[in-house]
């Protein structure tokens, strides 16, 4: 049996060292327990996209002017601008990693003249005496990624960027909203006023019926003073529709980029606007197609792909360099055979001792992981919360509107039959007149609830994503 041999000193000496060197090295310590998705992440799946509103969906209400002012707004307006050249940024900063992690080659070419020292290192027939050098020459770096180290880079980085893309189509979404909720606005303004004029016509009718009937003694000053009172109630309440009107048109105007007068006539109908028809069924997994939703899920998902890169930062990094070129003192010698110069410069990081700084990093891509997640949840809970409410409001306002219609039915039913009893001499026109105000009353009951309604519809489409498709995917490539 051939005996063993033992090892030399040299050899185990360089094993110590090497187990030494191991044992002291960075570690991550006890790690942080992350936080948790809440069971709602679920609502992130895809949507049943039979459900989904249309890309456009403010065509469906029907008004070109409409259409006009969001599709200005989305190309004009400045917010939207800011929001694009986020994106832009954030995807040039995941190219720049990209580009930076793969192969590099590099070519470089110098050119010195110096006058060597007498008293230095270099020895005569250089010292004290001017020479030119040169230099030229090419060189490969490339840094495999043992640990992940990169590719959790790139992850983060890319994830930023699918983000900040999502965040652009929710700015966008919420513009376009807020100019169809602001057009609804106007439109409710506008029928409001018509019914406010109507009714201020009928009161001036009443005020000159009880200043005949004052004048024949058949009412008294009392009677007179309580007609003359309602108009200029009236009159107040028309100045301040108006007022409503102008800052309304102002508001679409700037939201649309445009100068603040450039909407002074707008002039929308309410009943011209056709309300957007629910989906048949709304279920929870369509707010995952929520675009300000899906940006903090990539949020998420970016901070967990750089507490990968923090953790890979504790094991060793290895840097491969090669280099060929020519380098010479004196310039007519720089393309000889002698004057090439070969070379390879492997290098191998290995953290040992920091301070912490690793572990700091750590824990802190951790706090930030948590934040990620904390934040999603939060918008999860809004999301549902404002689908919620408005389905809630969906279900009040259509019962309103039924008991409304009744009650708008029997008023003008009544007037009906008090216009009939004077025709035939059975009443006076006081009576006509005071069941048309409660007729014009319920108009503008009617009005309040119908623009709530169509209100309420838009809030929900925005809730439920406004149409958005995911084309983040192009960010990825």
């Amino acid at each position: 049996m051939t005996p063993r041999p033992t090892p030399s000193p040299r050899r185990m000496a360089a094993l110590a060292l090497a187990v030494a060197l191991l044992a002291g090295c960075a570690t991550p310590g006890d790690r942080a327990q992350a936080a948790r998705l809440d069971d709602g992440q679920a609502l992130a799946l895809a949507a049943r996209t039979e459900a989904l509103p249309a890309a456009d969906w403010w065509r469906v209400l029907g008004d070109a002017q409409l259409d006009t002012l969001i599709e200005q707004a989305l190309r004009d307006q400045p917010s939207l601008a800011v929001a694009r050249e986020r994106v832009r940024r954030a995807q040039a900063q995941a190219d720049v990693l990209l580009a930076a992690h793969g192969p590099q080659a590099q070519l470089s070419a110098s050119l010195t003249r110096q006058r060597y020292s007498e008293h230095g290192l270099v020895p005569a027939p250089i010292a004290g005496d001017t020479w030119s050098s040169g230099e030229l020459q090419a060189a490969l770096a490339w840094s495999p990624d043992l640990f992940g180290a990169q590719a959790a880079e790139q992850a983060a980085a890319l994830g930023q960027a699918r983000a900040a893309r999502a965040e652009a189509a929710a700015a966008a979404n919420g513009l376009a909203t807020q100019i169809a909720r602001g057009h609804v606005a106007l439109a409710r303004l506008l029928a409001q006023r018509e019914v406010l004029q109507a009714q201020t016509a009928q009161r001036e009718r009443i005020r000159q019926i009880t200043q005949r009937r004052v004048a024949a003694g058949l009412d008294t000053r009392v009677e007179q003073l309580q007609a003359d009172a309602a108009l200029p109630d009236l009159r107040v309440q028309l100045e301040a529709l108006d007022e409503q009107t102008t800052l309304l048109r102002r508001q679409l105007a700037v939201l649309s980029g445009q100068p603040p007068e450039a909407l002074s006539s707008l002039s929308p109908r309410l009943t011209d606007l056709r309300s957007p028809v629910l989906p048949a069924t709304l279920g929870a997994d369509l707010l995952g197609r929520r675009p300000d939703l899906v940006a903090a899920r990539w949020r998420v998902e970016a901070s967990l792909a750089d507490v990968r890169a923090a953790e890979a930062a504790f094991y060793p990094s290895i840097n491969l360099v090669a280099y060929a070129g020519l380098s010479a003192l004196g310039l007519d010698r720089l393309f000889d055979l002698g004057s090439r110069q070969l070379g390879v410069q492997p290098a191998l990081r290995l953290p040992l001792f920091d301070g912490g700084r690793l572990r700091a990093a750590l824990q802190g891509r951790e706090s930030e992981r948590n934040a990620a997640i904390a934040q999603y949840n939060v918008t999860l809970l809004d999301a549902v919360r404002e689908a919620g409410d408005a389905l809630a409001s969906e279900q009040s306002l259509q019962r309103q509107r039924a008991e409304q219609a009744s009650a708008l039915a029997a008023a003008e039913q009544a007037h009906t039959i008090a216009e009939k009893r004077y025709a035939a001499g059975l009443g006076n026109q006081l009576t006509v007149l005071a069941t048309e105000t409660a007729v014009l009353a319920q108009r503008r009951n009617a009005v309040d609830l119908q623009a709530r309604q169509l209100d309420n519809r838009l809030a929900l489409i925005k809730a439920l994503g406004g149409g958005w498709t995911d084309d983040t995917a192009l960010a990825a490539r």
